[in-house]
């Protein structure tokens, strides 16, 4: 089993509800540090309320969630959110009035200083904004939009946008960032091309690896694409509402709770994708996590962990 500070999110018995409707049942989850974790379900099965639960603005009725910081001896139980957690969703979220580099650049601003200290303190802050602008143009190279930087929101296609929006989220060093079906609303090339760019990045978290650093990026991405999920992640995890709950003696659903917990095919960011690669794992998840008729305990297909332990995980699981 990984050690436990190499986990860097921790779902702990998460149950959630709204009045009698019941949406998360007892949702149990432990992230490892450098994963590209893709969450996949049904509509309707708390996906998205999951993901508020870990950003910390709907805080789940029963459970905790818990971070933990680069900088902590111990995980953090989250209250609300935080700079430790960032999320992007479908529709990106940029200032129409900033270029991409300002839009970047905002969040570095925002959190390390206020309008007294740029006010009064202005050397210093020219100082720092030139600091801060540099680290938002090193930042938007390795991303490819090296071209855009001076480009504002209404001058990119919207892959360039959801790029910038990515970026945005990463400059604040988030011990894990969230993204909500951030491709869904992109053409298939436009998709594949944002896809290879999350593969380069968990590219440079096995590097880190490899030099015995800690790798930077943690990412959990929400897809209803099975192939995106396997071909993006390192793991894939079925949260479905669909699952024996008869036999654990319940009168009526208690909720979604994770289904399906396996270890995905790991592929480089210019390889050519193998669709046969992932038939077998597709048709799985499909059949456990989409299927009403297929109601199994729900942790039959729960072997994640035992995989990792035998040594079949892949790129920072291997």
């Amino acid at each position: 089993m990984m050690k436990q500070r190499d986990v860097v999110l921790e779902c702990r018995n998460i149950s959630h509800w709204f009045g009698p409707k019941r949406v998360l049942f007892e949702v149990n989850l432990k992230v490892i540090r450098g994963e590209i974790v893709s969450l996949v379900g049904p509509s309707g099965c708390g996906k998205s309320t999951l993901l508020r639960a870990i950003i910390g603005t709907h805080l789940p009725c029963q459970g905790e969630v818990l971070i933990q910081r680069s900088d902590a001896d111990t995980p953090e139980p989250v209250r609300r959110p935080g700079r430790d957690r960032g999320i992007v969703y479908q529709h990106y979220s940029l200032f129409p009035f900033l270029t991409a580099l300002e839009n970047v650049a905002f969040g570095l601003m925002f959190s390390q200083t206020s309008p007294p200290y740029r006010a009064f303190q202005y050397l210093r802050w020219r100082k720092l904004r030139k600091s801060h602008l540099a680290e938002a143009t090193a930042l938007l190279e390795r991303l490819r939009l090296g071209d855009a930087i001076h480009q504002y929101p209404h001058e990119m296609s919207g892959g360039m946008r959801q790029r910038v929006a990515i970026a945005q989220a990463l400059i604040m060093k988030p011990e894990v960032l969230l993204l909500d079906e951030p491709f869904g609303a992109l053409d298939e090339a436009t998709r594949e091309e944002l896809q290879r760019m999350l593969l380069t990045l968990y590219l440079e978290n096995c590097q880190a690896m490899k030099r015995g650093e800690a790798p930077p990026y943690t990412f959990m991405i929400v897809t209803h694409e099975l192939n995106e999920a396997i071909y993006v992640g390192d793991r894939v995890i079925g949260l479905s509402q669909y699952w024996d709950w008869k036999s654990e003696k319940h009168t009526t659903c208690p909720g979604a709770t994770i289904v399906y917990d396996q270890v995905a095919p790991v592929e480089l960011p210019d390889e050519e994708r193998n669709y046969e690669l992932f038939k077998k794992q597709r048709e799985e998840i499909r059949q456990t996590a989409f299927d009403a008729t297929f109601l199994q305990p729900r942790d039959r297909f729960l072997g994640f962990w035992d995989s990792v332990e035998s040594g079949k995980g892949e790129g920072v699981l291997a």
